[in-house]
């Protein structure tokens, strides 16, 4: 459903014409919206991403898009050692943003940028679109509601194998572009991310091992500087146990983000490769719930968009979370919408890791 003001669409700008800006870009025409702007790495590059983001014209520069009036909202789809610059000039300018995670590659920046967005009152949203599943939603309102009980045990897995040749590399490797981490800085922050969400707990204190399969790789003359898995032990403001599993470089998986809530008196499993079912335990039996839009939750029939049997997926979520974005701007309130504070809390928690993984010691997660 378009998202109008007055008639009018919103009109938004992507810096950053690769994979994930495509999403974005799909994400926002089904939301409606008008992609008036498109910018990248120079003119020639963002030429050459204006018809496949079906963009209205190519900007000169990022900083061109960031003031043209012609955008509401800015798309931030851009290596991450970009984010945070981007960031800081949309919001100086007004404008709503949406910054791919992280948010800034050091808690210092994401902090800073977290207060700016609130002093401007601008949206400011961070892509954690994991939490837009379904099945994942009718999780959370049942913990939410104490069906699980009290919660002793989080765990679980986020593993990938697009990184798991010598022959493989990307920009991500080189942590001055991507960050001091990368397993957990790329997609261990959407695993804490979806359980702290599901269960209402917070990662408190943390203990982190990290390993490199691959010291070189393809085009990488000083070596790989950040890791290729990470072994995480965790406790919780409410005093539950849990550890989670990252790989770049398991061969085999796609993109299998994987956790297990135990409570005591009932599990909820997820698996981001199987997403439209939710596995309950429960002692006398269990069962597998589907995402069917009739049985859910009605927090979780929200984004179950169509019938049981009929899958849905990746884009989806992408397309439900923009649709929730381009709503805030228009004074809606969306719930459970990710906002910079959460991209802050991921900054806090990768910080975390790559200290412990340094100093082999527990270490201390701040609030914010």
């Amino acid at each position: 459903m378009a998202v109008q003001d007055g008639g009018q669409a919103v009109k938004v700008g992507i810096i950053g014409a690769g994979f994930i800006g495509r999403v974005h870009a799909a994400a926002a025409r089904a939301a409606g919206a008008r992609i008036t702007r498109v910018a990248d790495k120079d003119a020639e590059s963002a030429a050459a991403g204006e018809p496949l983001l079906h963009a209205e014209r190519a900007s000169l520069s990022a900083a061109e898009l960031i003031a043209d009036d012609e955008v509401e909202v800015v798309h931030i789809c851009t290596p991450n050692y970009l984010h945070a610059s981007f960031a800081e000039q949309a919001v100086r300018a007004g404008k709503h943003v949406i910054c791919e995670k992280p948010l800034a590659t050091s808690a210092e920046d994401a902090r800073r940028l977290t207060a700016l967005a609130a002093e401007a009152g601008v949206v400011a949203a961070v892509p954690f679109i994991y939490r837009y599943y379904p099945t994942v939603r009718e999780a959370r309102a049942r913990v939410s509601e104490g069906e699980a009980g009290e919660l002793t045990m989080v765990h679980g897995s986020y593993l990938q194998d697009w990184l798991s040749s010598a022959e493989e590399t990307n920009w991500r490797v080189d942590p001055a572009l991507g960050g001091a981490s990368r397993a957990f800085g790329d997609i261990g922050v959407h695993w804490v991310d979806i359980v702290e969400f599901t269960t209402g707990h917070r990662v408190t204190r943390l203990i982190a091992r990290t390993a490199t399969a691959f010291p070189e790789r393809a085009g990488k003359a000083e070596g790989v500087r950040t890791e290729d898995a990470a072994v995480i032990m965790f406790e919780t403001d409410r005093g539950a146990t849990g550890s989670v599993v990252l790989s770049q470089v398991a061969i085999g998986r796609k993109n299998r983000l994987w956790f297990s809530i135990d409570g005591t008196e009932a599990a909820y499993v997820f698996d981001q490769e199987q997403p439209d079912t939710l596995w309950v335990g429960g002692r006398r039996g269990s069962q597998v719930i589907p995402r069917d839009p009739q049985a859910l939750h009605p927090g979780a029939a929200r984004y179950a968009i169509l019938p049981a049997g009929h899958p849905q997926g990746y884009q989806d979520c992408f397309n439900a979370f923009i649709a929730d974005c381009y709503s805030a701007t228009r004074a809606g309130q969306p719930d459970g919408l990710p906002t910079f504070a959460d991209g802050l809390r991921s900054a806090l928690l990768t910080e975390a890791v790559v200290a412990s993984a340094a100093t082999q010691a527990w270490m201390e997660v701040p609030c914010k």
